[in-house]
């Protein structure tokens, strides 16, 4: 099993990568943790003939720019996109004309799923959903997959429903849009410290920091410098570049 990330930027692209898409590969299904640019990597990876899920955390044209891909894909088996309770007609709104091509014109079959609070159950995986602190809102998912836990926050302000997707999670995936010390009520982000005092309070086993604004973070070398404020503090912290696979049991 993999977690590969196909999009770490927030916000726009830059030379640093494409916006945020996370792809999570089971034996049962590919998972797609939001769909920025990013996604339209995804058929460099997930070529088996296996059940494509893509979960979304909220509207934000980063996290779902890459839908507009969708017409490259040709999976016979179609994909689910799976947003939080009551926001089916937010996607149907931009999955539409005049700003993309709606699902029925697609090549490959879409359907769209609302996940609430019971959670629901996809092949070989377990997920619940809580709300984020973010403006306009966004929500956060929890899998549990072959007896691992791997939780996914972004984007959003330090807020108790972080820290309980991420309980003893062992891959604990946050934003980290913010620099050193930076934050706002306002427009609610983490920045490397908040992010790694999140994993303290969740005790999660790892951490790994993705989003990273293409403004706040221009480069590699400032990325490297988050991650480091952020080991400070939690020590087992990565930071996510696209293109990086990481393999767990």
């Amino acid at each position: 099993m993999k977690i590969i990330f196909l999009g770490t930027n927030g916000w726009f692209d830059s030379k640093t990568g494409n916006t945020i898409s996370t792809l999570i590969e089971t034996p049962q299904a590919h998972i797609v943790l939001d769909a920025g640019n990013g996604l339209a990597k995804l058929d460099q990876y997930a070529r088996e003939d296996k059940p494509v899920y893509i979960f979304l955390s909220h509207f934000h044209l980063d996290h779902v720019e890459g839908l507009h891909t969708l017409a490259k894909f040709r999976y016979r088996q179609g994909i689910t996109i799976i947003v939080p309770k009551g926001k089916r007609p937010v996607l149907n709104r931009f999955m539409n004309w005049p700003y993309t091509i709606p699902p029925k014109a697609l090549k490959v079959r879409v359907k769209i799923r609302e996940i609430g609070k019971k959670g629901l159950k996809i092949p070989g995986a377990q997920v619940i959903t809580l709300p984020l602190k973010h403006i306009n809102g966004a929500n956060g998912y929890r899998f549990l997959i072959n007896g691992k836990i791997i939780a996914y926050a972004a984007d959003t302000g330090y807020c108790q429903g972080a820290v309980d997707l991420g309980q003893q999670a062992d891959w604990f995936i946050t934003e980290c849009a913010m620099k050193a010390g930076g934050g706002s009520d306002d427009w609610p982000h983490l920045n490397p410290q908040t992010a790694a005092r999140l994993a303290l309070a969740a005790q999660a086993k790892k951490l790994i920091l993705t989003h990273f604004d293409a403004v706040a973070y221009p480069t590699s070398k400032e990325r490297r410098r988050g991650v480091k404020l952020a080991q400070n503090i939690f020590k087992p912290t990565l930071g996510a570049f696209d293109g990086m696979a990481i393999k767990y049991d």
